[in-house]
């Protein structure tokens, strides 16, 4: 296996902070410090599923910011040629630090590993940049890559779950790099809003990922499997309390069209600006006068179409 430049982390979210670290690597694989032959070394990126918290403290465990496969996505559109997804289990996170870098690091051949300078790792989280450095020492260089920051804030996907637990997902846009998205499955819902003029694509929330905090926002859906332009769409949060829901799902009226077939499609909901909260109303006129406040501003807020 040739050298590579390997960078390690959870990177839940792919977040401004994450792909710092990817661009750094990017620019070390054609460094000529490294590099001996014609072309750049390939960029190797470690990842870990699932996330070290669920494993070593399930009560803890936070509502993840994509799935699996974005996560893939998103690395390698970030540079990555490469990505290995380690299964994180307790035996893992009781291995001692030198354990770690011979079973994970070493056999990938690194000739230098990328990591935030937060990054821990082995026992206890014992491991540190520092740790890494000293058992690399002869074999392989370490570029720890300060945290980045985003109007005075930290970047990092605990305040971007937190952003998002307040409904801020301007915020959250913010650390990301990009709006936040929602993906999933459209599925058969109640017709309610079909009947009242409103026809909604409707998604389970998804097991283990974060949502927003329940409410309406403005946004765009996208559909996985035919290209396009995004659609603008007025996207709820919640159950529903006008009709005494129960399942918290998230629903999308795409603005303009009532000819769309969306049931099984895969689609993507974009978030760009919260509306109001999720309330009860008094009956089915004073919702629909509501929703049509509601297309109103997510067409004032939305501008031209992307």
């Amino acid at each position: 296996m040739p050298p590579a430049i390997v960078v390690i982390g959870n990177f839940d979210g792919v977040h401004r902070g994450h792909r710092a670290l990817l661009r750094e690597a990017v620019r070390l694989s054609a460094d000529p410090a490294f590099v001996t032959g014609p072309s750049p070394l390939p960029v190797v990126v470690v990842t870990f599923w699932p996330h070290p918290v669920s494993v070593v403290d399930p009560a803890r465990a936070p509502a993840l910011l994509v799935d699996l496969p974005t996560r893939l996505e998103l690395l390698r559109a970030g540079g990555a040629h490469e990505v290995r997804v380690v299964p994180f289990s307790r035996q893992l996170a009781d291995q001692s630090p030198p354990t770690f870098v011979e079973g994970l690091i070493a056999p990938l051949h690194p000739a230098v590993v990328v990591v935030g300078e937060n990054f821990r790792f082995g026992r206890q989280a014992r491991g540190t940049p520092d740790t890494l450095a000293r058992l690399g020492e002869g074999r392989f260089a370490v570029r720890p890559i300060g945290l980045v920051g985003v109007d005075g804030r930290t970047v990092s996907s605990t305040a971007i779950r937190e952003d998002l637990a307040r409904g801020d997902v301007a915020g959250a846009a913010a650390m990301l790099g990009r709006w936040f998205a929602v993906r999933g499955v459209v599925q058969m819902g109640d017709q309610r809003g079909r009947g009242l003029g409103f026809p909604t694509a409707n998604l389970s929330v998804p097991a283990g990922l974060a949502v927003p905090r329940d409410g309406v926002y403005a946004g765009w859906l996208t559909r996985a499997d035919e290209p396009g332009p995004p659609l603008p769409a007025a996207i709820s949060v919640g159950a529903n309390p006008t009709f005494d829901g129960h399942d918290r799902r998230v629903e999308a009226h795409v603005l303009d069209r009532d000819d769309l077939e969306l049931y099984g499609v895969d689609v993507r909901l974009e978030l760009a600006a919260r509306l109001r909260d999720m309330v009860r109303f008094d009956g089915v006129d004073a919702l629909v006068a509501q929703m049509r406040r509601d297309v109103a501003a997510t067409r004032a807020m939305l501008g031209p179409a992307r």
